[in-house]
């Protein structure tokens, strides 16, 4: 339940005012003050359906990690921070429901997804099948085009890894690289399977970089994936796909790990 209060909270530098409201737990009412939200739709395209637009603002923000996993998402704060109504806001946030970007908690407040060590497993296991049928299939259909376009995302990966400040733009790389491979496979149903396994796993390694940005280490495993592509050998490449996953696995579920323990 959202209560009205006077009270501020320091951010950094910063004092924003704060929310207050309950939590039940077991016989007892946990009373938690809560920072609000900052967004913004500066970049709106006025083309697009009002509720369109907040989705793909409110998506955009979570898989950037500008809200961060496990962040409470209050309609009337949205409302007012987005100035439109309330009804649009809804029709967003049910769409992000539906794709399970956005929960409900024990005490039925909406939430960011926090992906679980059980659910990395198991979106794995998912993306292994799939990309593996990607990746023989672009062996044999990829144009020089896409082949061209691999190499300069391998390239550019290397000359970011050495700077972790950059990890943002190396989970865009990531998201290219594999999503270009898809697309290579000339397959447009595997394309739009591993869309949203994509989506997913976008959340799933916001979540992890952000305590630890050698999670992604993609940049010799990459190579070796584009290589084997460009001598059009299914095997090489089935073979270099299956142990980036897995290696990338074990790195996540490690830091997913580390990060309960430690809470």
């Amino acid at each position: 339940m959202v209560l009205a209060g006077d009270r501020r909270c320091s951010s950094g530098d910063r004092v924003v005012p704060c929310i207050l409201w309950t939590m039940p737990v077991g016989n007892l009412a946990v009373r938690i003050w809560e920072e609000p939200l900052t967004l913004s739709l500066s970049s709106i395209q006025r083309s697009k359906s009002l509720h369109e637009q907040i989705y793909e603002t409110l998506r955009s923000s979570i898989l950037s990690g500008e809200i961060p996993a496990g962040s409470r998402l209050i309609e009337t704060q949205l409302s007012e921070q987005l100035q439109v109504s309330r009804t649009p806001i809804r029709e967003a946030i049910r769409q992000l429901q539906r794709e399970t970007l956005v929960t409900t908690d024990a005490s039925g407040n909406l939430r960011v997804a926090k992906v679980s060590a059980a659910d990395a497993e198991q979106l794995y296991d998912c993306r292994i099948a799939l990309e593996q049928l990607a990746i023989e299939s672009a062996c044999r259909h990829a144009s020089p085009s896409q082949l061209r376009e691999l190499e300069a995302i391998v390239t550019q990966a290397e000359q970011l890894a050495a700077q972790p400040q950059h990890h943002v733009q190396m989970l865009d790389l990531d998201y290219r690289f594999h999503r270009t491979i898809a697309e290579s496979s000339g397959n447009g149903w595997l394309v739009f399977l591993l869309e949203q396994v994509f989506s997913q796993m976008t959340l799933l390694r916001t979540q992890t970089t952000r305590q630890n940005p050698s999670v992604l280490e993609i940049r010799v495993e990459h190579r070796q994936i584009y290589t084997a592509i460009a001598q059009q050998n299914p095997e090489a490449a089935i073979a270099a796909m299956r142990e980036h996953l897995e290696a990338s696995r074990q790195r996540v579920i490690e830091q997913l790990n580390w990060g309960r323990s430690s809470d």
